[in-house]
């Protein structure tokens, strides 16, 4: 008996899987599939092994992933495509044709145990990871799909080219703050379309790190992140049946700054658009202030630029983004924010789409007119040691936050994106220090207060 089934793998790509009973083994077998339906329908007539294994298909022009999971009792091992695992893990091998692994190998024997002469040698790439970029000298016109890139008007090539054009600015005025360090570039495309632009500058005079990121994403939605829309009362799966996957794009443009003067704050923003196959869309995004030490004329400028944008488009609009970014960026085991917050939406899709990619826009090009004058002012303050420390420590709380409560970092590693690009966020060096807590009264204690009581500053 063999069943089929689909579901979302551990980075969000779309499998078929093959489920097979010959008791007393069970065994879960797992194939990547392309977005051909054609594939699916040929993997049915898959041949599922006797009592250990399972059949890794090729079909068309797709090499296809295979896991199966042994039993304790068995001394079962596999070796293809040099991954090899005990029996009662998973069993994993990436071949071109077929690989089959009987009974007589599972006890031992390894001369019923057949590989195609098509297989990978120890060494190759094993299918669509996390890692599977193609890496090139130069970044394409577009990194969305030719399909997609033929429609000018779709609004998938006209939020890549906003912020491809905002990478552009931002990185120019980055460099010229700096007057030293240069942003480097890695460009990488994927095999089915999007890819992605990261510049950092590392080691500057004003900057220890800084970067800005674009991304073009076509994936699978993890089943998680369905669930977290829903709770939201978001319906992201609509057009799809429960627990099925929800084949998506995302377009973006993500960045951190990181002084090295612990007078000049840590700043973040990000800005995407997101599609469903089911024809669900919707724009999210915002920017937000970090400082280790707060200057309130600082902070009144920066919520100010945006309250002058959000005003632009509807009144409405910075003091509902103001609040949730607020709670947004809380961290609830220490009990305070990540710092001293800004804009923050998602979701946002309550008018028509080009009316929020202008507000988008607008937004996302304020960053340096909300950003650079306050460092301009702060780069070449007077500082101690114990004032570095505490932005060390202020910095262990912004790591704190991207890795455990982030959803942007989480979505990234759920659906295989760069590692490189999703960990850029975190700055160069942190601290964490026991028990750790600042004087009644000091500055240090002014500042995490309003961390931990957000005020209105415009």
């Amino acid at each position: 008996k063999v069943l089929l089934e689909e579901e979302t793998d551990a980075v969000g790509r779309r499998v078929l899987c093959v489920i097979g009973w010959c008791p007393p083994l069970t065994r879960f077998g797992k194939v990547y599939w392309c977005e051909s339906v054609r594939l699916k329908r040929r993997l049915e007539s898959c041949w599922v092994g006797v009592e250990v294994g399972i059949v890794m298909a090729f079909c068309g022009s797709v090499s296809v992933v295979g896991e199966v999971v042994g039993t304790a009792d068995r001394a079962a091992k596999c070796d293809v495509g040099g991954w090899r695992r005990d029996a009662g893990r998973i069993h994993r091998g990436l071949c071109t044709k077929h690989v089959l692994m009987s009974a007589s190998s599972a006890s031992g024997s390894s001369s019923s145990t057949t590989v195609s002469k098509d297989a990978p040698k120890e060494g190759t790439k094993k299918g669509p990871r996390f890692d599977d970029h193609e890496y090139v000298d130069e970044a394409p016109e577009t990194l969305v799909r030719s399909s997609d890139s033929e429609k000018e008007s779709s609004m998938r090539v006209k939020f890549e080219a906003m912020i491809r054009k905002a990478q552009d600015s931002i990185c120019a005025a980055i460099e010229e703050l700096d007057g030293e360090a240069k942003f480097e570039q890695d460009t990488w495309t994927r095999e089915g379309g999007g890819g992605g632009i990261s510049r950092v500058l590392r080691d500057g005079a004003v900057f220890e790190k800084a970067g800005v990121n674009v991304s073009v994403v076509y994936g699978t939605m993890p089943p998680e992140a369905v669930k977290a829309a829903s709770e939201r009362g978001v319906a992201r799966d609509a057009g799809f049946k429960e627990g099925e996957p929800v084949p998506f794009f995302a377009c973006g443009v993500s960045s951190v700054m990181h002084p090295r003067n612990p007078m000049a704050p840590t700043v973040h923003f990000n800005y995407r658009y997101f599609e469903t196959d089911g024809g669900v869309w919707w724009f999210g995004g915002g920017t937000d202030l970090t400082p280790s030490y707060v200057f309130e004329d600082d902070v009144k400028h920066f919520h100010g630029t945006y309250k002058t944008v959000c005003d632009k488009h509807d009144e409405q609009f910075f003091p509902k983004f103001k609040a949730w970014c607020d709670r947004y960026f809380y961290i609830p085991h220490r009990g305070e924010r990540r710092g001293l917050g800004g804009i923050f939406f998602d979701d946002l899709n309550d008018r028509d789409a080009d009316t929020l990619f202008a507000f988008s826009t607008e937004a996302c090009n304020a960053f340096v007119d909300a950003y650079v004058p306050i460092v301009k002012r702060r780069k070449d303050m007077e500082y101690t040691q114990d004032q570095k420390d505490w932005q060390q420590l202020r910095r262990g709380r912004y790591v704190e936050f991207n890795l455990v409560y982030d959803r942007g970092t989480v979505f990234g590693l759920k659906t295989g994106g760069r590692i490189e690009s999703i960990l850029m966020s975190l700055p160069l060096t942190a601290r964490w220090q026991y028990n750790h807590t600042p004087e009644e009264g000091s500055w240090e204690h002014r500042t995490l207060e309003l961390m931990k009581n957000p005020i209105d500053w415009v």
